[in-house]
């Protein structure tokens, strides 16, 4: 199966829909009457597709187990067409789609299995994907493509030479995949007065995001929160809440971090974990999304 691990929980919804075409108005009026021997077609269809939906994973190898959160089955007689509407929705980690034509396919295999007897001219016919939401999709056209960014790495020991930085480029190879512009790529050691400067420095060019990766820890030499924090017109919990709960989801250690998310001015800061692991989790945990603050974003400068 593809690996979802990296994916962030959302509300996936899918509608699809199956034909089912009888031969003869009076599979209708059965239908309509409750008079087809097998029971009553439209509820036992119903139940059908409901048990074939949560039974996708065991049919289809690809499919990842997931919870059916919302399952609908509804019904519309034109002519001599039954046309099926399936929806299902969960709130996880990938899409319902085939869980949806999955019980299309089920209930419409059952009412052909129920009618049978009283109709041998019935077809099964236009098994597809109506409409589907949630997931990155829903969201990936609508982020500004002239953001710039300053990626910032707080180490003593990369910045001696002593160590090759992973995190910093782990963080600009998401920020790319973003279609967002680097401007600047830094190593700096473990000291307030120079985190604070580049982040000054930064906001005074116009640059609408800076990066710092490291100095988020508990040790004596960690220090990014305390030089950022001063700088901030407003702390943004939810940014920082989010990288957390993402990370904790992976490793019990994800709480030690201390992720600080705001704004300077038109500037967006963040101070992410100096872990390759902990800043690419980090960065997976709130981009794209987090691009959309630069669309409502509407503070200023304080000279």
């Amino acid at each position: 199966m593809v690996d979802i691990t990296h994916k962030n929980t959302t509300l996936r919804i899918a509608v699809a829909q199956a034909l089912v075409k009888v031969s003869k108005a009076e599979t209708i009026e059965a239908i309509k009457n409750d008079a087809v021997p097998k029971g009553n077609v439209f509820a036992m269809s119903k139940a059908a597709g409901l048990l074939g939906v949560k039974r996708t994973p065991d049919i289809l190898p690809d499919c990842h187990p997931l919870p059916i959160e919302f399952t609908g089955v509804e019904y519309e007689i034109n002519g001599l067409e039954i046309t099926i509407l399936f929806t299902v929705k969960t709130i996880y980690k990938t899409g319902v789609e085939v869980e949806a034509m999955h019980g299309a396919s089920v209930v419409a295999l059952n009412m052909y299995d129920m009618l049978k007897p009283i109709d041998k001219g019935i077809e099964i016919h236009s098994i597809k994907l109506l409409n589907k939401r949630g997931g990155k999709s829903d969201f990936k056209d609508n982020f500004r493509r002239d953001l710039k960014a300053a990626v910032v790495v707080c180490s003593d020991t990369i910045s001696a030479g002593n160590k090759e930085d992973k995190a910093g480029k782990a963080i600009i190879k998401k920020l790319e995949e973003c279609n967002v512009e680097i401007s600047e790529y830094v190593i700096i050691p473990d000291e307030k007065e120079i985190i604070t400067e580049k982040a000054k420095n930064y906001e005074s060019q116009g640059i609408d995001m800076v990066i710092y990766t490291g100095g988020t820890g508990l040790s004596g030499r960690d220090v990014t929160p305390e030089a950022l924090i001063p700088l901030l017109d407003r702390r943004i919990p939810g940014i920082e809440e989010a990288i957390r709960n993402y990370g904790q989801e992976r490793t019990p250690y994800a709480m030690l971090s201390r992720s600080i998310a705001g704004t300077m001015g038109n500037t967006l800061l963040l101070a992410l974990p100096g872990s390759t692991t902990g800043a690419k989790e980090s960065m997976d945990a709130i981009f794209p999304s987090v691009l959309h603050v630069f669309r409502i974003l509407k503070g200023a400068r304080h000279d």
